[in-house]
């Protein structure tokens, strides 16, 4: 924590020097949205170049000024939490003050920003995020304040916790980790109790895009077990951009990539040749929107692409189909072809790539 209070103070100290010296201050941040800003690292994922351009956050500019003042604003809140050991949501600084911050989204991108611009993990500012992701299988844990965690003997799914780095006594037999991309199949998988059918395993779902803490914890799990983490998505573009940032990691969240990706992640399913090998019917596929059309033709340039021949083999078939396909798709097979045939199989037969 007095690391974190010296770099704060640190920004504070510049400040103020600029306006001794009747100079406006600035602040210089990383330009996290650059994709020239980024490197791929085969062992690390998406990292920040050391040498990458940054922007700077003139208090002197209209355009500028008030995101300035805003950053100023987060600084002294962490400074305060950390200074007295407490902790805060995004949420919580958010409803702090709506009317100044006008929108979470403007808090999300200061918070990454203040990050960036320390070199501080976010966790150590005491900034929280809000979990939206559930964990459910052959695990149990112990919660920073002693709780303890069972998610074997639990009929529903346990919510990731908030504060990934303070869980401790982490004990499983699970064989792998499955990622599930949505909801409603994890809900599906919790049902049909897929995690002792076919081996013990741990299922955990960021519910769509993940947030911080649910990529946070699939790395603790893969660093505390070392087992196969695969992923179950949707075959579209949007699935395989998810299955990226667990993977790979972000373009925003590049600077913190050490902490977040897990290189070993497998595709398993739902890959695009599966539709034509399980004989899927034409009509139960949706064409690509052209939204669908950019984001895959994105991916396909991205620099790690170029490194997954097979992966880059399955982005073609689907940009020459033009046709997208959800996982419930499956049920049109049967109703729990997913987790009595396609999972199963997939497994036994190391259908990943």
């Amino acid at each position: 924590s007095s690391e974190v209070l010296e770099a704060i103070e640190n920004v504070i100290q510049g400040v103020l020097q600029s306006l001794a010296q009747k100079k406006a201050p600035v602040l210089t941040v990383a330009n996290r949205a650059d994709w020239r800003n980024i490197e791929y690292k085969d062992s690390v994922g998406l990292q920040m170049r050391p040498g990458c351009t940054t922007k700077q956050i003139r208090s002197d500019c209209p355009q500028s000024a008030r995101r300035f003042a805003l950053i100023l604003k987060v600084l002294s809140m962490i400074y305060k939490m950390v200074q007295s050991n407490t902790y805060a949501t995004k949420r919580d600084i958010y409803y702090s003050d709506t009317l100044l911050f006008g929108s979470q989204s403007i808090v999300d991108q200061i918070i990454n920003d203040i990050s960036c611009m320390l070199k501080i993990p976010r966790r150590s500012l005491h900034v929280l995020a809000t979990t939206k992701g559930f964990i459910a299988g052959n695990l149990s844990y112990t919660e920073e304040d002693g709780t303890k965690v069972n998610c074997t003997c639990s009929a529903t799914a346990v919510t990731v916790p908030s504060n990934v780095q303070g869980i401790k006594n982490l004990t499983s037999h699970a064989k792998f980790i499955l990622i599930v991309e949505k909801d409603a199949t994890f809900q599906r998988l919790l049902d049909d109790d897929f995690f002792n059918k076919v081996s013990p395993c741990i299922m955990i779902t960021g519910r769509g895009v993940p947030d911080l803490n649910t990529r946070l914890l699939v790395r603790k799990l893969w660093d505390s077990f070392q087992i196969p983490v695969y992923t179950l998505m949707d075959a579209d573009p949007h699935g395989v951009e998810i299955m990226c940032v667990y993977k790979y990691g972000s373009l925003s969240m590049s600077f913190e990539a050490h902490h977040l990706t897990v290189p070993s992640v497998k595709w398993l399913g739902l890959l695009p040749s599966d539709l034509k090998r399980l004989n899927i019917c034409k009509d139960a596929l949706i064409p690509f929107t052209k939204q669908d059309e950019n984001k895959l033709a994105s991916i396909q340039k991205r620099p790690y692409i170029a490194c997954q021949p097979l992966w880059k083999k399955e982005l073609e078939i689907m940009a020459a189909s033009k046709l997208k396909a959800e996982i419930q798709v499956l049920t049109s097979l049967s109703s729990d072809y997913l987790s009595r045939v396609y999972l199963p199989n997939k497994l036994q037969f190391g259908g990943w790539l």
